[in-house]
């Protein structure tokens, strides 16, 4: 009998289904970090283009309602992520008596803390378009804000370095004890899935990497150049893994 016509084991579909809802959960996450942070940096690389006050303003009020957003969606679609991903852990050491390695979440998680990082200092530069479109009392309020958001991340950084390296420790050890799960062959796994999406998220990447720079003044790309990077860095986000 061929191994595809044999019944599945004892709960190897409900992994099966739960690797898939951690992988969509996953690119739920990635998706929202990468589009806050393209959305954010346009905004802001128009507003310092702007020649007038009145053109400052509505990109200044875009850049505090992205950011305003951004803080909430990346918190809840990171928690879900995580939380699907921990009950994917705990069903495999229950079926397989091992989890998979988690090797890979020694550079993911620094990756997306290094988003959280460009979104909040992009988010600490919203009060100055405020002060420049002449609101010089909202401006210093939102640099009230930003100031002790910056503590408050300030203190959250380090306490994410510290559970990292302990988490880095425990997953370096259990790798020495054991090869990981030996998965099960009705799980379809990275071959079935379209390679095409490492591809997709790259380009994502390169596209959000070029708004950055930009934001950042590493290089002058004009207005058009612009546009199609935000829409490059839109669409590839959305159609990848499809």
């Amino acid at each position: 009998m061929l191994l595809t016509e044999m019944a599945p084991p004892p709960g190897a579909q409900e992994v099966a289904g739960l690797r898939a809802r951690t992988r969509s959960a996953r690119r739920g996450a990635l998706v929202a970090l990468s589009t806050s942070i393209a959305l954010l940096a346009t905004a802001q690389v128009l507003a310092d283009r702007a020649t007038t006050r009145e053109q400052t303003l509505p990109l200044a009020v875009l850049s505090l309602g992205v950011f305003a957003a951004a803080l909430p969606t990346l918190a809840l679609t990171q928690y879900v992520w995580g939380a699907r991903a921990r009950l994917l852990r705990r069903r495999e050491r229950e079926l397989y008596a091992v989890a998979r390695s988690g090797r890979a979440r020694l550079l993911t998680r620094p990756a997306v803390a290094g988003g959280w990082a460009v979104t909040l200092l992009l988010g600490w530069t919203v009060p100055r378009f405020f002060r420049e479109a002449s609101l010089h009392t909202f401006a210093d309020a939102l640099t009230w804000g930003a100031e002790a958001l910056s503590v408050i991340s300030v203190g959250a950084g380090v306490s994410f370095l510290l559970w990292w390296a302990l988490d880095a420790v425990g997953i370096l050890a259990r790798a020495l004890r054991s090869g990981g799960s030996p998965g099960d062959p009705w799980d379809p796994g990275h071959g079935a899935r379209p390679r095409e999406g490492a591809a997709l998220w790259t380009g994502t990447a390169v596209a959000v990497a070029g708004l950055v720079g930009a934001r950042a003044h590493l290089w002058e790309p004009t207005t058009s150049v612009l546009y199609v990077l935000l829409a490059v860095a839109l669409v590839l986000g959305v159609v990848t893994d499809e």
